[in-house]
């Protein structure tokens, strides 16, 4: 790829909303990917540094808790990827809040590398919690359902 085509990618990723940019040809393969900004402001070199802030005692107020776990099986994400409740966008989600699922059955799909794969789960009972929203990127072992 010639160094001019390569910088035209470049601006039009760059004013554009797209994030990142991949172009495979047979001269090799290319990806852009837009970052933020990232600002930096430099001190003036003349100013003194301002002394250390004396340490502060400890306030009494109790630390949040943790956030607890759903009660139930949690059915996990196996792959990195994009959960789908439905095997297309007008078709029906394989699950509600409330359906029956037997083990083995289809609960959802999670799109990786183009490639739809479908998500079994490997416990049978009802469906309390959908924890993900259609459309949503999900990672490796993230928490999808909660069956009880």
């Amino acid at each position: 790829m010639d160094l001019r085509k390569l910088k035209t990618l470049i601006d039009l990723v760059s004013e554009s909303n797209v994030s990142e940019l991949e172009i495979t040809e047979a001269e090799g393969k290319v990806r852009i990917v837009k970052g933020q900004p990232v600002v930096v402001q430099a001190a003036p070199v003349s100013a003194p540094m301002p002394a250390a802030p004396a340490p502060v005692a400890a306030a009494t107020a109790p630390a949040p808790a943790a956030p607890e776990p759903p009660a139930g099986h949690i059915v996990k994400s196996p792959m990195v990827g994009t959960f789908y409740r439905a095997s297309s966008p007008g078709a029906k989600a394989f699950v509600e809040v409330g359906s029956q699922v037997k083990a083995g059955e289809t609960i959802c799909i999670i799109e990786a590398m183009k490639i739809l794969n479908e998500i079994e789960t490997d416990k049978a009972g009802t469906i309390t919690q959908i924890l993900c929203e259609n459309g949503q990127a999900v990672e490796y072992g993230q928490p999808l359902f909660v069956i009880a």
